[in-house]
């Protein structure tokens, strides 16, 4: 834009000029239509206005840092310029997706400062403690993978809790028939979980938190041991 002007203002006959850069980025943002950011739409107004009085502008691109005189000279007085504090800000607006991205953190952290200090949702704590690490993850929801995060559904621990059984005992042996036994010890499920097991031991060591299980080897939670209906447990 800079160079744009100063071509603007040369007292010259002849209204032709080659603009060297060494940022793709913009060349490639100039060209797509699509892109209307700030200063590429005042690049494209600033070519318009200089068309219309004859000039005829070009743009090239060159290979930073590979020694071409006029491009180290252009990083050299940009770096200068940067580090003088007596000089004005020549552009300072900042672009929207970067409003956005830091909204989005603010968001993100008074979320999980909530999180934290909530008593409710013990068991998907367990399992998602970090709120960020939850929506940086692709998971296809089924009906078992929320009973396991959550301890709700056709679970006896969940079932007694709200009185409509009489006794959490699992069927199996004499304990509680909670997410934990159901994970790691239910005896019903002991072929789904050898085989979670087998691969899990490949790379980690078995049992190991769900926060870490969930994160890891998710796909073969889902694959190998969840794929069993849970609540007819």
């Amino acid at each position: 834009m800079r160079a744009l002007e100063y071509t603007e203002n040369l007292q010259t006959e002849d209204k032709t000029a080659t603009i060297y850069t060494d940022s793709r980025m913009t060349l490639d943002s100039l060209k797509n239509s699509n892109i209307h950011t700030f200063l590429i739409e005042e690049i494209r107004r600033k070519l318009t206005e200089m068309g219309k009085t004859n000039w005829k502008i070009q743009f090239s691109w060159v290979k930073a840092q590979v020694g071409i005189q006029g491009n180290e000279l252009a990083d050299t007085l940009a770096k200068e310029a940067a580090t003088n504090v007596d000089i004005k800000e020549s552009y300072k607006k900042v672009p929207k997706s970067v409003v956005i991205s830091v909204l989005g953190e603010i968001s993100v952290g008074k979320w999980q400062r909530a999180w934290d200090q909530t008593t409710n949702g013990e068991i998907t704590k367990e399992c998602f403690p970090v709120v960020a690490d939850r929506l940086n993850m692709k998971i296809n929801i089924t009906h078992n993978f929320t009973s396991m995060v959550t301890g709700h559904g056709n679970i006896r621990s969940h079932l007694h809790r709200f009185k409509i059984i009489e006794t959490l005992t699992c069927p199996c042996c004499a304990k509680d028939q909670a997410i934990d036994h159901l994970l790691f010890e239910y005896e019903l499920l002991n072929k789904e979980r050898d085989s979670l097991i087998s691969t899990v031991l490949k790379t980690d060591i078995w049992p190991m938190s769900k926060n870490k299980l969930v994160r890891k080897h998710l796909l073969n939670l889902l694959t190998k041991f969840l794929l069993i209906n849970l609540t007819k447990c």
